[in-house]
């Protein structure tokens, strides 16, 4: 019989909570492959919606969890939450042990290769984990969803059908 000392036992029980930031302005397939990936490797995973000062978003930050939240319905280790600030502060308060990031082409890993040494200078307990998603999704964007929207085309082939009504929602307000 092997017995497990208190600190093994305690690594053995931990919960690994993995945080995948993001504008997500709008959710796309790309970052729902992410999420699918990443719910296997980790007992939970919170998609934390940034809120960021110096950008123009589409929709709201209320907007955007709701979005998220009814594209991921299907996921029960998965959550959604706004946050605003430090992004390892964020992970910390949380209990995080790492930030998912996608990568999506070569050009996104010299981005996410740089976030991660400075996330890592900030809080070496908190590992940068890079999920490359599926080739369907290699050129899919937000602001590529973004500008098919401004332009009227259909971007089904590009997000969920709930990013779709809320596109098409947000079009009707527009149009008033």
């Amino acid at each position: 019989m092997v017995c497990l000392c208190q600190v093994n036992r305690e690594k053995v029980n931990k919960h690994k909570l993995a945080l995948y930031p993001g504008s997500f302005d709008p959710f796309t397939f790309g970052h729902l492959d992410v999420v699918s990936r990443a719910s296997r490797l980790f007992d939970a995973v919170q998609i934390t919606v940034a809120v960021n000062r110096e950008k123009s978003p589409l929709f709201t930050i209320e907007e955007r969890c709701a979005m998220v939240e009814e594209a991921v319905v299907g996921f029960t280790n998965v959550s959604v939450e706004p946050f605003e600030g430090l992004l390892v502060d964020h992970a910390r308060l949380r209990g995080a042990c790492a930030l998912i990031r996608g990568l999506r082409q070569v050009g996104d890993f010299d981005y996410e290769f740089r976030m991660a040494f400075a996330n890592r200078k900030l809080a070496p307990e908190i590992e940068t984990v890079l999920l490359v998603t599926s080739e369907a999704h290699a050129f899919t964007s937000a602001s590529i969803v973004r500008d098919v929207f401004r332009w009227g085309g259909d971007v089904s082939h590009f997000v969920p059908p709930t990013v779709v009504s809320a596109l098409d929602k947000k079009r009707r307000e527009n149009q008033k």
